[in-house]
C-alpha cells in the first residue's frame, strides 16, 4: 500500500503532560498520539507537529502531520483515534495534505492566547486554565505596550532560539484585552523564541500594574532594561496554526 500524508488539529488539555515532544519515561502529547496511532493502524508512526509547546501549556489549534498507509477512510480513522486517544486530547480535524506537506514547516503563523484571571480571589475551576491576579490590571496600557511588538525585530529579550542564535521574529498580531475579570493576550507571529510568549506576558503585567510605562516597556525591548519574569504555564494556550491555502479544508 502506498503512504500518504496527513494533517491533524489536535486540541489538549497540557495540565498533565510534560509538553508535546515525546520525552522517554514522560507524558508526552506527541506520544500519545504515537501510541493511538500504533494501536489502531498497526504502524509505527512519526508525529511531526507545528510547535512543542511547554509542560503544562494547552491547544485547542496544535497541528501535526503524519504518514500512513491507513486503507479506509479518513472520518473513520479520525473517529478511531477519538475513540482511543486519553480524555485530555481529541482530534478536531484530520484532512489528507501534500506529500512534501509539514506541519512545522508550512505553518504561516501561529497564534498563542494566554489568559488573565484578575480578581481577588483565586478560582479553583479556572486554576488549570488561567493565571490569578489579584491586583487591577490596566489592560488598556497592556494593549498600548502590546502594539510596540507588531512587525519584524531582535525578540532575544524575551527568549532563546530553539536552534541556532537567530533570535529576529515577525509578529503580525498582539493585543491585550479585557472581557469581565478577565484579562487576554493573544500574539500572532510567524514563530516563536523559547518562553517569548510567558516572558512578554509577564513584562506586559508589569506594564498593567504600572511597575512600567510604554517608554520603559519599549526598552525592555531594546535590552535596555530586563524583561519580566516568564508568567506559569497554565494560562498559555496555542489556539491557532495557519497554514494559508490549507484553512479551508481545515
Amino acid at each position: 500500500m502506498n503512504k500518504y500524508r496527513l494533517l491533524a488539529i489536535v486540541e489538549y488539555d497540557g495540565t498533565d503532560f510534560e509538553g508535546f515532544q515525546v520525552q522517554a519515561r514522560k507524558r508526552t502529547v506527541q506520544g500519545e498520539l504515537e501510541r493511538a496511532l500504533d494501536k489502531i493502524t498497526g504502524e509505527k508512526i512519526r508525529v511531526i507537529g507545528a510547535g512543542r509547546t511547554d509542560t503544562g501549556v494547552h491547544a485547542t489549534g496544535q497541528g501535526a502531520h503524519f504518514d500512513t498507509t491507513w486503507a479506509r477512510s479518513v472520518k473513520e480513522l479520525q473517529r478511531a483515534l477519538n475513540a482511543v486517544l486519553p480524555n485530555d486530547i481529541a482530534i478536531r480535524t484530520l484532512v489528507q495534505v501534500a506529500d512534501d506537506f509539514s506541519a512545522r514547516y508550512s505553518a504561516q503563523s501561529r497564534t498563542y492566547r494566554y489568559t488573565i484571571l484578575n480578581q481577588a480571589i483565586r478560582s479553583p475551576l479556572a486554576a488549570r486554565y488561567a493565571l490569578v491576579v489579584p491586583e487591577l490590571l490596566d489592560a488598556d496600557a497592556m494593549d498600548a505596550a502590546a502594539r510596540c511588538l507588531i512587525g519584524t525585530q531582535d525578540f532575544g529579550a524575551f527568549g532563546t532560539p530553539p536552534h541556532g542564535e537567530n533570535t529576529v521574529r515577525e509578529i503580525h498580531r498582539a493585543q491585550v484585552t479585557r472581557e469581565g475579570n478577565r484579562v487576554l493576550i493573544e500574539i500572532q507571529a510567524n514563530a516563536f523564541l523559547y518562553r517569548m510568549v510567558r516572558r512578554i506576558v509577564g513584562t506586559l503585567l508589569l506594564v498593567g500594574t504600572g511597575a512600567l510605562n510604554i517608554a520603559q516597556f519599549r526598552e525592555v525591548l531594546t535590552k535596555q532594561r530586563r524583561a519580566g519574569q516568564a508568567v506559569p504555564p497554565q494560562g498559555l494556550c496555542l489556539i491557532e496554526v495557519k497554514y494559508g491555502v490549507m484553512d479551508e479544508n481545515i
